[in-house]
């Protein structure tokens, strides 16, 4: 993705217990290969990571309401984490938090940026400053802090990352070994990405803000969450879940035969894990388009009518996806297809007597039974 503006900090950290102190970018960094390799090796390490999704908090604070000195405030208090992957703020067993950071000063700042009225060394410096206390507060070393205003075509994202150094090793010309440090571009303590073009056009059901959400950083990623003041987010594990049942009750409903199924499972993995890989979230109007050529609006309206709860933009989770397939077999006439979620739940294999235990049958199969 072609960048139109990067801008590279600096934040030291000597030691654990030693706070961390901000080194500015004097300029913008000057185009070249290497930086459009780097920021999309990063991008690209990024969206194969977990992450939780949601959208900036519309209720802040203008930012020259906002003191400089005040940064701590919008993400002093944030709750524990929860037990298990459901993001903070879209945990149904949680107590309510209320509405997440409301005294965070950066949707108003990346609002000014989007609208020409600060430039990105200037955010840059600002989200340098306050993500200071976030690697003072969770991590032991620091690391260069970069930003980028990527874009393709008509889109527009402004892409964050904390990454730190390793050491690696070059042979140089006289044939010697030296050490010599590298970035590790496949790690990065803390990232977000903001889809500027999606939050600018608006819309409820949007998820245009990805944070990075590693299963033991949780409470760096809440901290992360509240500084930047986002809330309303969705499981991607919850609602990827829910679109693969959504979608095995549509092929059992429609009675399609096996290869037909199997089709239209790898059109939709297809679009999903291409989705995961661009950083984007699914469409259900886009799906629907895939899984029923004929009638388009088929899946959506079948997803609507029964009430899976789920959102009109869905973030895809990797793992999810690649947990989902199908079984089929066939022998002497009897033919078997069904989904692996279903094993160990409405279907049971029983190995030691080779068989398999059915415990709810189609309804279709049921009235040919009934009716035989």
């Amino acid at each position: 993705m072609p960048i139109s503006a990067c801008v590279i900090q600096r934040l030291e950290k000597s030691a654990s217990d030693s706070p961390a102190t901000l080194v500015p970018a004097s300029e913008l960094h000057p185009d070249s290969d290497a930086l459009d390799s780097l920021v999309t090796r990063l991008t690209d390490a990024y969206h194969g990571k977990a992450k939780r999704w949601g959208r900036l908090n519309e209720h802040t604070v203008a930012v020259s309401d906002v003191a400089q000195d005040a940064v701590g405030a919008s993400y002093a208090a944030v709750d524990e984490p929860p037990a298990d992957d459901t993001p903070p703020w879209d945990d149904a067993a949680a107590e309510p938090t209320g509405p997440v950071a409301t005294s965070s000063r950066f949707p108003a700042e990346f609002k000014a940026y989007l609208q020409d009225e600060r430039d990105l060394q200037t955010l840059a410096a600002s989200l340098g400053e306050a993500i200071k206390k976030l690697v003072d507060d969770h991590l032991p070393t620091g690391g260069h802090l970069i930003l980028a205003d990527q874009r393709q075509g008509e889109t527009r994202h402004l892409f964050l990352a904390l990454v730190h150094h390793r050491d690696g090793f070059v042979i140089g010309e006289d044939g010697r070994v030296a050490i010599t440090g590298q970035v590790n571009h496949s790690q990065m303590s803390l990232a977000f990405r903001l889809n500027l073009t999606q939050w600018q056009e608006g819309g409820p059901s949007s998820q245009y803000l990805s944070l990075l959400a590693d299963r033991g950083a949780r409470k760096l990623a809440d901290d992360l969450q509240a500084l930047l003041g986002a809330s309303e987010g969705v499981d991607p594990k919850s609602e990827t879940r829910t679109l693969l049942k959504a979608f095995s009750d549509y092929v059992e409903r429609e009675d399609m035969a096996e290869e037909t199924s199997r089709e239209k499972t790898d059109a939709l993995i297809d679009y999903a894990q291409d989705q995961a890989s661009r950083g984007e979230a699914m469409t259900l109007d886009e799906l629907s388009a895939l899984v029923d050529d004929d009638k388009p609006r088929a899946f959506y309206e079948h997803i609507r009518n029964a009430d899976y709860g789920l959102s009109p933009e869905i973030p895809p989770d990797k793992r999810t996806l690649n947990q989902f397939r199908r079984f089929t077999g066939r022998a002497e006439g009897v033919s078997i297809s069904f989904d692996s979620h279903l094993l160990g739940n409405s279907i049971e294999y029983d190995e030691e007597r080779d068989r398999l235990i059915i415990k709810k049958l189609p309804n279709k199969l049921k009235e040919q039974l009934q009716g035989g």
